[in-house]
């Protein structure tokens, strides 16, 4: 049936940047709301239709209509009423983020990206989720986000395994580039506007070196070259740490050249069987903090908004791109810079570590865990819900439970989706001016959908807290749960029209997080799926025993049939009646008494 022609109507729908995202998001939604995103009636099709590119087909359909960028002739930004808020591992406490006034919209985001010598692992899918989140909540908000993201392609650890692999390094790091792609595809971040690799900016580590040089922030030694940190006042205070700590032998390279034990490399003479490039100090290759630095200011300029990564790099790595770019500031570049002209970044965002069964994760102790394997067993979703219930400066325990219960938690979220959808779909006509009416409050940031979606801009305001966002579903999912399922709530007045504003404010939440929202039920079959391999069973094999449940019950022989839903329960695999017949869904699997 042809959805009503007020499903999508107007091509000026953003009145309030931070309760409503971009024109083509709100289209997807639309589409997704009155069931016809799949195969659209002839009429939905054109009713759909705005000025904003057609989304792309397949799984990265809901990514892309989440975040499509905001230009200024479909958002007015307006006062809001809510300002987000950061927290500046520079100055150790949340600030308002605002762009530079010189940059209208625009805004700088650098995020340190992997050395690619091995397959990425749940840590880095935490960093770069995080800050996917961020690069959406940003452009949600109106601005035009430049994001880059490198990749390390040429450092000691590359060199070591190429060795071992018999393999050649730029070859191996090409290779593992590649995997790494896919894995960010899988867990639902979108690609930056630039990902530059190390090597390809290589004469711009050399002229970068060679101004620090200039500037009496460094100095050569046969072949190498060292940053003099004690020239430098001021060395210490994104970390904290003060110079005297930094003793050599334990996270300082032991070197009697040079002239103190915290000094560091920016370039490393040739070594035979490595990579090398040509330098005026001889051939050899770049340390590797001066990558970021010598990237950001080809790249980016001498001043960025927004610079982030993981705890782990506060001490040395961003310790020293500060340096190396306060020591090659020209006079012009100071003037732009920060604090005074000392810092070339205004914000600094850190996120925690990934423990794993509450100890830190490390291939040493060998609870090493990477992205395929997990998305092995858990779908992609799965793993992105997990990481975004705890706040990203916190740090996360990972253990295999949690994810059961990620996984239990996620598909309910999109069951709800679909039912509530199906349900809407089935109201013919009522459905439709339900949803048209939810559209409207989401607009204007009234009604249901408005409250909710206040409730969870307050929690992504408050320093990206996906925790709060998603709490604040919470209730929304019971009500439409209850709408949907109990004779009361089917009843209810005004049934329709809080499913619909729920159903709205449900799918916004979820797009602001990068969750797939286009296609609920291709995710609940997709984790259907990795549920029965985790239980290492088929659904015939679930089919099977729900049957011999349903025998047990017709002769009275109750005790036998709450053993087998006993049974599939230790398995993850829960049984529910519902008034269409039994159902299965994945759960927690119970512990073995």
């Amino acid at each position: 049936m042809p959805c009503a022609a007020s499903c999508w109507q107007s091509p000026s729908l953003l009145r309030h940047p931070w309760r409503a995202p971009a024109l083509y998001r709100l289209r997807s939604q639309a589409q997704v709301a009155c069931g016809c995103s799949s195969s659209p009636h002839r009429a939905c099709a054109g009713m759909h239709s705005s000025s904003a590119s057609s989304p792309r087909s397949g799984p990265a359909r809901a990514a892309s209509s989440a975040t499509t960028h905001v230009q200024p002739d479909e958002a007015k930004v307006e006062a809001r009423s809510l300002e987000l808020q950061l927290h500046n591992t520079m100055g150790r406490h949340k600030q308002s983020f605002r762009p530079r006034q010189s940059q209208g919209k625009n805004v700088s985001m650098y995020v340190c990206g992997v050395t690619v010598y091995d397959w990425a692992h749940i840590g880095h899918a935490r960093v770069y989720i995080s800050f996917d989140v961020l690069y959406r909540y940003l452009q949600h908000l109106g601005y035009n986000v430049h994001y880059v993201r490198n990749f390390t392609d040429i450092d000691d650890k590359i060199i070591a395994r190429a060795k071992q692999a018999d393999e050649d390094p730029l070859s191996l790091s090409r290779r593992f580039i590649g995997e790494f792609h896919k894995d960010m595809q899988a867990l639902g971040c979108l690609p930056p506007t630039l990902e530059p690799k190390a090597t390809d900016h290589v004469s711009d580590m050399v002229s970068t070196i060679e101004q620090i040089i200039s500037n009496g922030h460094g100095y050569a030694v046969d072949g190498d070259v060292f940053f003099d940190v004690a020239s430098l006042p001021g060395y210490g205070r994104l970390s904290g740490r003060a110079q005297e700590d930094n003793r050599a032998g334990e996270r300082v390279a032991l070197d009697s050249r040079k002239r103190n034990p915290s000094d560091f490399a920016l370039w490393k003479s040739a070594k035979p069987g490595e990579p090398t490039w040509g330098s005026p100090w001889g051939p050899g290759r770049p340390g590797w903090h001066i990558e970021c630095s010598a990237m950001i200011r080809k790249l980016m300029g001498p001043v960025i908004d927004i610079h982030g990564g993981g705890f782990d790099l506060i001490f040395p790595h961003h310790e020293n791109e500060i340096a190396q770019c306060q020591a090659c500031a020209s006079n012009e570049d100071q003037q732009h810079m920060h604090n005074n002209g000392t810092d070339f970044v205004r914000f600094w965002l850190h996120n925690g570590f990934v423990n794993v069964d509450s100890e830190k994760m490390s291939k040493s102790v060998g609870n090493f865990f990477t992205i395929r394997d997990v998305i092995a067993q858990y779908h992609p979703q799965v793993l992105r819900w997990f990481l975004l219930n705890t706040q990203y400066r916190q740090a996360i325990n990972y253990s295999l439970p949690a994810l059961d219960e990620a996984a239990e938690r996620l598909y309910y979220v999109y069951q709800t989706l679909l039912d509530a959808g199906t349900a809407l779909q089935a109201a013919g006509d009522e459905g439709q001016q339900a949803l048209q009416i939810a559209l409207e409050h989401q607009q204007k940031g009234a009604g249901d959908v408005g409250e909710l979606m206040q409730k969870v801009h307050q929690g992504m305001c408050d320093d990206l807290n996906t925790p709060q966002a998603i709490s604040a579903l919470s209730a929304p999912l019971k009500t439409m749960n209850d709408l949907l399922s109990t004779k009361k709530g089917k009843k209810a007045k005004g049934r329709l029209h809080t499913l619909a504003q729920y159903q709205l404010g449900l799918q916004e939440t979820l797009s602001l997080l990068g969750m797939q929202v286009a296609h609920p039920q291709e995710q609940l079959h997709e984790m259907r799926q990795l549920a029965l391999a985790r239980a290492n069973m088929t659904e015939s094999d679930v089919t099977a025993a729900i049957e011999r449940r349903a025998d047990a019950r017709s002769s009275k022989e109750y005790d036998k049939a709450d053993s087998v839903r006993a049974e599939l329960s230790k398995k993850g695999i829960a049984i529910m009646d519902t008034a269409a017949g039994v159902e299965w869904r994945p759960t927690t699997p119970e512990k073995q008494a």
